[in-house]
């Protein structure tokens, strides 16, 4: 069952889950419509570099890997970032998401989906990775690709994509999730 925006404010009030910090709490105004919340890129993208190297996924640590061979750039209003067509980057969200896992009560995960006005520009911002498991705490990376024919110009805070939360029927138990409490694209988790 997808919430509704009157929804997403009871729940996030209620301490539920948590999605902070949003650019507004009303659920009749941005960044709400109807069913889902809209997110805000973060001022850092993280460039993957061409070379010799090759992704391998049956080796571990993929989120080391991408740190290694990318670039991480700080965006700013005054020095957009424009991501080419056919280029693929990684970014974040400013709001970090908490879906917990409650034993015996309702859970909730989420998906994260392109908004119709950036998807009209021919830019994709989840790829194919849209799910957000219930149990999965900090920012949302996206992996944004430009399919259209003009440079599509990145701004820090902008609206970049929308979150749909839905309830996850049943307890679920906990699993690895190798991307956990990440703190930057490339999925680094700080060790404890």
């Amino acid at each position: 069952m997808i919430l509704s925006n009157v929804e997403i404010v009871s729940a996030i009030k209620s301490g539920v889950f948590n999605i902070s910090p949003l650019a507004g709490m009303d659920p009749t105004q941005s960044p709400f419509n109807t069913s889902a919340v809209d997110l805000r890129l973060r001022d850092k993208i993280q460039i993957p570099k061409p070379g010799p190297a090759a992704f391998d996924l049956r080796k571990p640590d993929i989120a080391s890997f991408l740190d290694r061979n990318s670039e991480i750039l700080q965006i700013t209003d005054d020095q957009p970032f424009p991501l080419k067509p056919n280029r693929f980057i990684l970014g974040q969200t400013i709001e970090l998401v908490d879906f917990p896992l409650r034993p015996g009560q309702r859970c909730y995960s989420a998906r994260v989906e392109g908004k119709s006005s950036i998807a009209r520009t021919g830019i994709i911002v989840h790829f194919t990775a849209p799910t957000i498991h219930a149990g999965y705490k900090g920012p949302i990376t996206l992996e944004l690709i430009n399919l259209g024919p003009m440079d599509f110009l990145l701004y820090p805070r902008m609206f970049i994509c929308q979150l749909i939360v839905e309830e996850v029927s049943g307890n679920p138990l906990d699993a690895p999730n190798q991307f956990k409490g990440q703190t930057n694209p490339a999925g680094i988790v700080p060790h404890s």
